[in-house]
């Protein structure tokens, strides 16, 4: 009996580490298999592309735990990105109004505006959920679609190249979020680093971060206990649009340009990582630092496949069997773990 209970305790233990095992198992396969895997210019274009999914998916974990599911940040991305790309080319004109002028930004500004665009659009997924009881499913699936309309039609479907910014308005510093370093890291690392570090103290330290568990759990039970169920959805569904507009800032930054197209799929990418870092999709459990190594894992994953030469095709196959892979994983954690209460009890 005493056997059987250890190999259960160390079987659960395995389970609740299967991220960090996974990330090892994965780093040390292409280690070897990769050439050029372990150079320090591959672990930097490593850590920017894992810092833009693992951003995107502390906001879309926050949305899980609480019971609900983001399908539009990926649109968010590209709308927020389009928006970014106009402001620092052309400004607002203000000819709408018969004022034969423009007003100019400087980074900062343009970065705070960009961000209430997300946060907005946050606000409106938790508005059609909260107020007028769309299913989360629904809601985020036709904001998906007008946030990429919308994007298209900001430039009637082109491209805005070239944004260096202009010194004189204090834009050209515009290329430092997805191209500057600090302390010789990449800053989309450490905006990660610093979403992170918060979104794990509100997780865990604030009245909010329980009552975002408390509703994921049992959203019956957070509103009879006197939790405030819908301003609870309607943080995590801005929170989500906030992490968006941040993406959507880094890439158009990156690329010195914004396409009405970027962020699209990045929303199962974002849902992969939180899925494979413990987060569970029936809401009330998951773990931000799970959610950061599980997009480590996929990041690792995506960019080793393609050092390898894998098709992008397989590529595809591969990382659903993944999800699927951590989905059933977290299900049979979740009956064990239940198994062991029951044997705890009749003791």
């Amino acid at each position: 009996m005493g056997g059987h209970k250890s190999r259960t305790s160390a079987l659960l233990l395995l389970l609740h580490m299967r991220t960090f095992v996974a990330l090892i198992l994965v780093f040390a396969f292409f280690a070897i298999a990769a050439p050029n895997f372990l150079t320090t210019g591959n672990m930097l274009i490593i850590s920017k592309h894992v810092a833009l999914n693992a951003v995107l998916a502390i906001g879309m974990t926050f949305v899980i735990i609480a019971g609900g599911i983001d399908l539009s940040v990926g649109s968010i991305v590209g709308l927020c990105a389009m928006v970014a790309g106009y402001l620092v080319l052309y400004g607002i004109d203000l000819g709408f109004l018969g004022i034969a002028y423009s007003v100019q930004f400087n980074t900062i500004e343009i970065c705070l505006m960009v961000l209430v665009v997300g946060i907005f659009i946050g606000w409106i997924n938790g508005l059609l959920i909260t107020k007028l009881n769309v299913a989360p499913f629904i809601a985020t699936l036709g904001i998906l679609y007008v946030a990429r309309g919308a994007a298209l039609l900001f430039s009637d479907g082109r491209t805005f190249p070239n944004l260096s910014g202009n010194p004189e308005y204090g834009s050209d510093t515009f290329r430092v979020i997805g191209s500057g370093t600090f302390f010789g890291l990449p800053v989309s690392v450490w905006i990660m680093v610093v979403v992170a570090l918060a979104a794990a103290y509100l997780a865990t330290r604030t009245p909010l971060g329980r009552h975002i568990y408390a509703v994921g759990g049992n959203e019956r039970g957070a509103a009879l206990s006197g939790v405030n169920v819908d301003r609870t959805k309607l943080f995590v569904y801005m929170f989500s649009g906030l992490c968006a507009a941040l993406v959507g800032l880094i890439i158009s930054s990156q690329l010195q340009a914004s396409h009405p197209a970027t962020g699209e799929t990045f929303e199962l990418n974002a849902i992969a990582a939180a899925v494979l870092g413990g987060t569970s999709m029936s809401g009330g459990r998951g773990r931000i630092g799970g959610t950061i190594v599980g997009a480590f894992v996929i990041g690792i994953l995506a960019d080793g496949l393609i050092m390898m030469g894998v098709s992008s095709f397989w590529q595809t196959v591969i990382k659903g069997l993944v999800i699927i892979a951590a989905v059933v994983i977290d299900q049979v954690q979740q009956k064990l773990q239940a198994r062991v209460v029951l044997q705890q009890n009749a003791n």
